[in-house]
């Protein structure tokens, strides 16, 4: 074909880039994606603060660029979206949604739905059936108001039209979901695996009704319909079984499973994704439901599945699915929806499409045994529409089911159910709600219920003071350094099992949803997922004999220490000790407030601040010959790692329960080896006295001297000398307490504060 010579030099020869040209597509389109893209990372950059999911900002954009808004702005859609152009962004966009969904297939997790048979099918089921019934009764009212009278659409069944509807009405968006999921941190939460279970149901259960509805669309006699329907089951088939069966033993051969996917491995499941595809969509049904399929298939074992998936994402969740969505947002028009009845059908829309699924949700999940708020916090989150039902509306309004004002109508209520789902689950299911629920459960298991201790402890209570378990988090390097410290000394002369915490970042990756999915089982959680920070701590605690569990847990980058707060599995008599540098405690002051106000019963809170990321010493530098090739940086100073030398101060005069559990890892710490000089600053008080005699691993330790003070010489520590890094300070954290706290850390010390 041939090519103008304006359009081969360029705009230097006076070519307007934005003229659309049929020899050369490109060029618009680079220019609409980069005004897609850029635009949508705009308008989720507020709403990301709401916790709000990335579809909705993408949807948003498309309306803005639609004849909703931008629109309205002369020759704005004829430069920058015309008619002509957008058969091109459509191919794109539409390759882009089967890779979405055949993604969506891979976040199935089928093993998890088979361990949870009765809440998948019970909640899932019955989740759907109450707003799919409301649907039937609302597709009367729009039926007649809006499809039977449209003479622009080709003529349908009301029957097609009613399931259509109905489906729309009781999808449940899973991806948008098991991400809200995730950063509430509800993966391993009842609430969270009973809205997984269901959510996968519903969404297996929701692509069939899809299918089925679009078949209806596409088939005149009914007899096609059921050979159609009957085609589809064959080759649902087909995949799940031989095909499966096929694909791991080819796998299994290439030694993918093992070492990864290969470019090849990921070539021969791409192109079966693209295959199934292509199949249902020649005989009837649309292309997104064989990608679909596909996905479901793929290996999970060694995380073969979260590798695959971070190979082609990025691509896919940046440029391609943005484009879909905003597609789906410029057939959004909202001008059209000028009369008083069509927002009444609004209104009417949204509220059948959340009571439904929040009633449904609600009623299943209690008969499951869930409380009443848990209940209805599983209806709340499973009225998440999000990034299917976007899919859903798109692909019933190109197979001319319903009208662009019917469409317009569910893409609001779409964006309000998809808005509101975040909120209403911290409205109805607070942490402070979560954490009285865990005491519940709790104190059910407990075949020996333990009296409550009185406000004024005794010397006996000390006995009854003891430490389970101890909790490190292993977030980084220097975490694990400090770690490594309370190991030595503090695990290994007590004997302490050892549980490693690490907390990973929630970013927009599919890929980090599959992992977190995939971590939900508790029994997954003991040495299975280990990363290599993880991997340090159980040597060690291998080397020295000491049982190790590990945790993976995913948080939002600001949320991180209330995931550690609440999001761990802890059990009574856990020892939480959360670490950290001196350089990190003056970055994170209100660490200390946190933690003073964290609800975890019968847990003991403890903050470690060391100095172990401090340089080498003065001496060491000057060892070092300034022409030498070795990095003073490379040096730390030995002391940063030990602790000779104990201080345990008491500033109040009267003995509490976190004074007892000061004075108890006090007389731990203490056995070990190096420590060669113990003190206890107190003020006169007989009861602590008395708690110290009673005590014999204190009373009969000739290296404990407990010296006494008056009401105000705790003021004496400011004038001692300077410390050497490896003197260690155990102090009960009050806030008449915070300069002593300030004072220390500003002066080296390694810091125990107990909360």
């Amino acid at each position: 074909m041939a090519v103008s010579t304006s359009s081969a030099a360029g705009i230097i020869a006076g070519m307007n880039p934005l003229e659309y040209s049929s020899s050369q597509p490109y060029t618009l389109f680079i220019f609409q994606t980069i005004f897609v893209v850029v635009l949508a990372q705009l308008v989720h950059k507020p709403l990301s603060i709401l916790k709000q999911p990335k579809v909705i900002a993408e949807v948003i954009t498309g309306i803005l660029l639609g004849p909703s808004v931008m629109g309205h702005i002369p020759r704005f859609t004829s430069l920058v979206f015309p008619t002509s152009s957008i058969p091109g962004l459509t191919l794109v966009a539409n390759v882009g949604v089967c890779l979405l969904l055949f993604m969506v297939g891979c976040e199935v997790d089928v093993e998890f739905i088979k361990k949870n048979l009765k809440i998948a099918f019970s909640v899932g089921i019955f989740n759907m059936a109450v707003p799919f019934g409301l649907g039937c009764a609302i597709a009367v009212g729009l039926w007649n108001e809006y499809r039977v009278n449209d003479d622009d659409l080709q003529p349908i069944k009301f029957t097609t039209f009613m399931v259509f509807i109905a489906v729309a009405m009781c999808i449940t968006a899973f991806p948008v979901l098991a991400r809200i999921i995730t950063e509430l941190g509800l993966v391993k939460d009842r609430v969270g695996v009973v809205v997984l279970a269901a959510g996968i149901t519903n969404d297996l259960i929701g692509w069939i009704l899809l299918a089925l509805s679009i078949t209806l669309a596409n088939s005149s006699k009914s007899e096609i319909t059921a050979y159609i329907c009957l085609v589809v089951i064959g080759w649902c088939l087909f995949v799940v079984y031989p095909l499966r069966f096929l694909l791991r033993k080819v796998l299994f051969k290439l030694d993918e499973i093992h070492t990864g996917p290969s470019q090849l491995g990921t070539t021969i499941i791409l192109m079966l994704m693209f295959a199934s595809a292509f199949f249902t969509d020649i005989i009837g049904v649309h292309p997104i439901f064989g990608a679909f399929i596909v996905g479901t298939i793929v290996p999970r074992e060694n995380n073969y599945v979260i590798i695959l998936t971070e190979k082609i994402e990025d691509l896919v969740n940046i440029v391609f699915v943005p484009l879909y969505f905003a597609l789906a947002g410029l057939s959004v028009n909202l001008g059209l929806l000028n009369r008083g009845i069509d927002w009444a059908y609004i209104v009417c829309i949204v509220v059948v499409a959340m009571v439904g699924k929040i009633f449904g949700g609600f009623v299943a999940a209690k008969f499951c045994g869930l409380y009443k708020r848990e209940s209805l916090s599983v209806g709340v989150l499973m009225s998440c529409k999000g990034i299917v039902e976007i899919v859903v509306l798109n692909t019933g309004l190109n197979a001319g089911i319903i009208s662009q004002k019917t469409f317009s109508m569910f893409i609001v209520m779409a964006l309000i159910a998809t808005f509101l789902t975040t909120p209403l689950t911290l409205c109805c299911y607070p942490q402070s709600y979560r954490d009285s629920v865990q005491r519940r459960l709790a104190e059910k298991e407990e075949s020996v219920s333990v009296p409550a201790s009185d406000s004024s402890l005794q010397p006996d209570e000390y006995q009854q003071i003891e430490f389970k378990r101890l909790i490190l988090n292993a977030n980084n390097l220097e975490n694990i350094t400090t770690d490594l410290i309370l190991l030595d000394h503090l695990a290994i002369p007590a004997k302490l099992p050892i549980h490693g915490v690490h907390i990973k970042s929630l970013t927009p990756r599919t890929a980090d949803l599959l992992y977190a999915s995939m971590l939900k089982d508790e029994e997954r959680t003991e040495n299975t997922h280990l990363n290599a920070i993880l991997s340090i701590l159980k040597i060690f605690s291998d080397l020295n004999s000491i049982q190790f569990t590990s945790e993976i847990l995913y948080s939002l980058p600001q949320d991180q220490f209330k995931t550690l707060l609440s999001g761990v599995t802890y059990f009574k008599h856990d020892l939480l000790v959360l670490t950290m540098s001196i350089k990190d405690f003056e970055k994170n002051r209100q660490v200390m407030a946190e933690l003073r106000k964290a609800d975890i019963i019968d847990v003991h809170r403890c903050l470690f601040v060391n100095n172990n990321q401090e340089l080498a010493s003065k001496a060491y530098n000057e060892s070092v010959d300034d022409k030498s090739l070795i990095s003073t940086d490379t040096f730390l100073n030995p002391n940063s790692f030990e602790i000779s030398t104990l201080l345990l101060v008491f500033t109040s005069s009267k003995m509490s329960q976190r004074d007892m559990v000061a004075l108890k890892l006090f007389s731990v710490l203490i056995l070990h080896r190096r420590i060669s000089t113990a003190q206890i600053l107190v003020e006169e008080s007989n009861e602590i006295r008395a708690i110290i005699l009673n005590d014999p691993l204190l009373a009969q330790n000739p290296n404990i001297s407990v010296s006494a003070m008056g009401p105000n010489e705790i003021e004496k520590l400011y004038d001692r000398s300077a410390p050497s890094m490896n003197n260690l300070v155990i102090i009960t954290n009050e806030k008449s307490s915070d300069p002593l706290v300030d004072h220390l850390v500003d002066q080296n010390y390694k810091l125990l504060l107990v909360y």
